[in-house]
């Protein structure tokens, strides 16, 4: 008989897949302070050596991947042969090591020297998966190529896998402070924690999956929370379960007829009065100062770069060379501050997109809407469709859960202006009005 050590040992069983579970966003900011501040831009420094090395090193073997004739072979296989295409790519893929896991194992000689000692492996793998899901995306043909990340563009985000080690935020008890922290490379940042708000009460209520540390421009060196070089940082924390919901509003059973133009909305419920306004006319930008920073801008960069420009302050023809532009320290701080406001303008009209959506669900079901080509109004419309985007307003209504969007062909329009409770000039083909 076999002695014990001649015998076969079974195979260990298979893991069982964890089952996925819902996922929300919470975010925080943290009170930095300079050293911390030096700190976190070193880590962020040394992530985007080793973010840069992985995607290089997985280029290279998407590069022999593709040409090996193997490649071309399982690319003439008809798309009916499902099962042979996916054996084929999957066996080019461990062959040349274009997978996730390879990429895991790749990075671990690519982790040494002064690079270890800001980045520890859980982190690295996060940025090994994130360089495969770039190079995923080129290999499927669904992007041309992947960026590299520049010094000047900077690496401005990193996650962890979990948030037991490494990158962690720890919550501490009543008796303690009721604090947060956010715990990487033996600094402590604390976190600024509103409990008034049900929001941020509702999140912290649930298990922390994992935790993300985010850099931000502000809009100067000046501003409340910015470090030396004018960013801010704040933890975007990943929580299993469901979302904070707000009371929910009356909802429509109706049809309702819409009319969308580049600055106004027009609305014939089935149930209720018509209406016409403005969209998002509570949006109040302040274009004269936004206008103002653009003409400094311009000034500044004439000053910076005079051989660009002829006698007559015209921009000369290089033909496809491309052109260098010199940038002074004073230009970039004017696009900060102009950056900043339409950061604030674009989220203030993103908060009146969604008001507004909520309206147009209380008052009826199935909405109604002329098709069109929301793109051609920037040629004629820049400016207004620039500010409220009515666009992104129709993309906010489509992933609504539970509402029927129809879009339909125009009729003629009536010679009036006055909006009336009577049926709209416009219905779906195949429906008999409302």
């Amino acid at each position: 008989m076999p002695g014990p050590r001649q015998r076969q040992q079974k195979p260990p069983p298979p893991k069982e897949k964890r089952s996925a579970t819902p996922t929300f966003l919470l975010e925080l900011p943290l009170v930095v302070d300079p050293g911390q501040a030096t700190r976190l831009r070193a880590h962020l420094e040394a992530a985007r050596h080793l973010y840069n090395a992985i995607l290089s090193q997985g280029q290279k073997r998407l590069r022999r991947m593709r040409a090996d004739p193997a490649w071309q072979a399982a690319r003439e296989l008809p798309r009916t042969q499902k099962t042979q295409r996916a054996a084929a790519f999957s066996a080019l893929r461990t062959q040349y090591g274009f997978t996730e896991a390879a990429l895991h194992e790749a990075i671990k000689s690519l982790r040494v020297g002064w690079i270890a000692e800001h980045i520890e492996a859980v982190l690295a793998q996060t940025l090994a998966t994130r360089a495969y899901r770039a190079l995923n995306r080129v290999c499927l043909g669904k992007a041309k190529r992947v960026r590299f990340k520049s010094r000047g563009r900077g690496f401005c985000s990193i996650e962890n896998k979990r948030n037991d080690t490494g990158l962690r935020f720890v919550l501490q008890a009543p008796e303690e402070g009721n604090d947060g922290l956010l715990l990487w490379n033996g600094d402590r940042l604390p976190a600024r924690i509103d409990w008034q708000d049900e929001v941020v009460c509702h999140g912290l209520r649930h298990r922390i999956k994992y935790a993300r540390l985010l850099q931000r421009p502000a809009s100067s060196k000046r501003a409340a929370g910015a470090d030396a070089e004018g960013d801010r940082y704040c933890v975007q924390l990943a929580l299993e379960g469901m979302p904070h919901r707000k009371p929910k509003h009356t909802v429509g059973q109706g049809i309702v007829g819409a009319d969308l133009g580049p600055s106004t909305l027009a609305l014939v419920p089935q149930e209720g009065e018509a209406s016409l306004e403005v969209l998002c006319a509570e949006l109040a930008p302040d274009a004269k100062a936004i206008r103002r920073l653009q003409r400094q801008m311009d000034r500044q960069r004439r000053a910076a770069n005079p051989e660009h420009y002829d006698e007559q302050g015209r921009l000369k023809k290089q033909g496809k060379r491309k052109l260098q532009w010199k940038q002074s320290k004073r230009y970039q701080a004017t696009r900060r501050r102009k950056a900043a406001k339409e950061r604030k303008l674009a989220a203030h009209r993103k908060s009146l997109h969604g008001r507004k959506v909520h309206e147009v669900m209380a008052l009826g079901k199935t909405i109604i809407l002329e098709k069109m080509s929301y793109k051609a109004w920037q040629k004629n419309y820049g400016k207004s469709v620039g500010l409220r985007a009515p666009g992104m307003f129709v993309a906010w209504l489509k992933v609504r859960p539970k509402r029927r969007l129809i879009f339909c062909r125009a009729r003629a329009r009536p010679h009036s202006g006055e909006v009336s409770n009577a049926a709209p000039y416009f219905q779906p083909k195949g429906m008999g009005g409302l």
